[in-house]
């Protein structure tokens, strides 16, 4: 065994011998491939070609508290390592279950994770719960209400999802490696963005044939919880704060406009944060991003708004709205896609109040090939967009 530091991190090479030992363990000697596991807790990856436990086995040992399990201070002998080894594949654990596990904690329930997989409720609870057996320790609190991980859930949620993301981005690695982008790319971004990208899954489809583009919307937390946990390669999305540890590309910033359904001031004018205040507000569930940031500006005014409907979507603000149910601030200066006369036209609020637009992706996954090709041409549309097109309130933030 040849031991090797740097940066303070230890990685071990065992060599294996494909003849078993006595009682079933092995013999490490120079004849067959070698297991790579770098105990930082950072594996990089299993490189027996009989075993695809390696994968999980990550996994495992961040549960350091799983009865019966070594510490990753006992993984510095052989046989510890055996032992967890013959833990992983007595447990025939798989990528299976993991996947059900993920699926389950972002649906929030059984039934909903059961309708995305395709499988039956009973067998997907089966499935978990020898999960649990296997690792010793429970992985879900259930409720009435639905499932939320447990504190080793959520261990084993990040590290699981982190796993099979480089599972799954395998093919797109290995095609990258030509010149022509090549691959999926899943991309998300704001639905208040939606109508300023039109045109420009055609002009990627055009550039990049053979790239597939996988297309999603949310809030921006719910999109940087997804960036985060590598379920979404690339995010546009606003941001009042650069909070979280991601890659971000900042592209312009955005006024806020007071949407409603009849006009509230005259014509080119603003409307005042105080006669703001007054009005009927709908508006997004207190943990929204844009939420959080109108509730900070009001406060700092000492103002308090008048909110009379909180929408947990962006569908239903708008037909809230359109139904005069009361007004609602967004990041929009211009709402005519709707129609002529679906609302009155947006108003700026003085002082003005702004969200920044920002391309987002992962700071633990680096792009794949086809990922920077399609991040590069959506920062060059953007871009073109804001200055050919002049979107109401959208101040591009020039690089220093």
């Amino acid at each position: 065994m040849i031991q090797t530091r740097t940066e303070n991190k230890y990685r071990f090479n065992m060599q294996v011998s494909s003849k078993p030992m006595a009682g079933g363990a092995r013999s490490y000697g120079p004849e067959k491939s070698s297991y790579a596991a770098d105990l930082s807790g950072n594996w990089r990856r299993w490189l027996d070609p009989t075993c695809i436990h390696g994968f999980v086995m990550k996994a495992s040992w961040m549960v350091l508290n799983t009865p019966g399990v070594p510490s990753l201070r006992a993984c510095e002998t052989l046989q510890a390592v055996d032992e967890i080894e013959a833990k992983s594949r007595a447990g025939h654990m798989q990528f299976r279950q993991l996947r059900y596990f993920v699926k389950i904690v972002e649906a929030g329930s059984f039934s909903r994770a059961a309708s995305v997989v395709h499988v039956a409720q009973p067998a997907l609870s089966q499935q978990v719960a020898e999960l649990e057996q296997r690792l010793g320790v429970a992985l879900l609190q259930r409720s009435a209400r639905g499932v939320r991980p447990t504190a080793a859930g959520d261990v084993l949620y990040k590290e699981a999802s982190a796993i099979l993301h480089q599972l799954d981005q395998l093919p797109n690695v290995v095609r990258s490696s030509t010149d022509e982008p090549e691959g999926t790319v899943k991309l998300a971004f704001v639905s208040s963005l939606a109508p300023g990208l039109v045109g420009f899954l055609d002009e990627c489809r055009e550039a990049f044939p053979k790239v597939v583009i996988r297309v999603s919307d949310g809030d921006s937390l719910t999109l940087e919880r997804k960036i985060a946990s590598a379920s979404v390669d690339l995010a546009i999305l606003y941001e009042d704060a650069f909070t979280t540890a991601l890659m971000r590309k900042p592209l312009f910033r955005q006024k806020l406009f007071l949407v409603s359904r009849q006009p509230v001031a005259d014509p080119g004018n603003a409307v005042s944060l105080e006669r703001v205040a007054e009005l009927p507000l709908v508006l997004p569930a207190t943990t929204n991003g844009r939420r959080v940031l109108l509730e900070r500006v009001f406060a700092e005014a000492k103002l308090t708004p008048n909110v009379v409907l909180e929408a947990d979507s962006l569908v239903s603000e708008i037909w809230a709205v359109r139904n005069e149910v009361g007004c609602t601030i967004l990041p929009v200066g211009d709402l005519s896609n709707f129609g002529p006369n679906a609302f009155a036209k947006p108003t700026l609020i003085e002082p003005p109040i702004y969200l920044t637009c920002s391309i987002v992706y992962s700071a633990d996954f680096p792009l794949t090939n086809a990922g920077e090709a399609v991040r590069d041409s959506l920062l060059a549309f953007i871009k073109r967009r804001v200055s050919e097109t002049g979107m109401p309130g959208a101040e591009w933030i020039r690089e220093r």
